[in-house]
């Protein structure tokens, strides 16, 4: 297993929403242990030179071998938190994207991998189920009200 801390930078990130339904497509954030504590939607760090847009397209090439549509502007957030006692700050482009039609139609949890070989996992949860006492919560933080708030 990979341990995994923030960096020690501000770093500008584009995550990408994929909904199924009333479920949102996200991916588990594992602590050292091991153990699920939270989900976040699928995406990257956006690269030198590199839009947004591209970035979030970009990840979901790299991460699940499809061409995801941006189907709109982004919505930026900040993000800062601490993961495993360490500070991590993010600014993050948030996009709703669409599949390609039928792309993972008849799966509810999907494996995949990070450039570096860590295997991780995402599936589609319903956002009542996220952020509550003893279960994962929706990453970054405050996610779940802006989705609420607008959905």
């Amino acid at each position: 297993m990979t341990i995994w801390r923030p960096a020690s930078a501000i770093r500008l990130k584009a995550l990408g929403l994929h909904w199924r339904g009333d479920r949102l497509l996200a991916a588990e954030v594992l602590d050292d242990a091991g153990r699920v504590k939270g989900v976040r939607p699928l995406g990257g760090t956006v690269e030198f030179g590199e839009t947004a847009e591209a970035a979030v397209i970009r990840e979901f090439r790299e991460e699940l071998g499809i061409t995801v549509q941006p189907l709109g502007p982004p919505v930026f957030m900040e993000n800062l938190y601490i993961h495993e006692g360490r500070q991590g700050h993010e600014i993050l482009a948030v996009f709703d994207v669409a599949f390609p039609p039928g792309a993972f139609a008849d799966m509810t949890r999907i494996a995949f991998s990070e450039d570096d070989g860590t295997a991780c996992a995402a599936e589609w949860f319903a956002l009542d189920r996220l952020d509550l006492p003893g279960g994962p919560q929706l990453y970054p933080a405050g996610l779940k009200a802006h989705l609420l708030k607008t959905g």
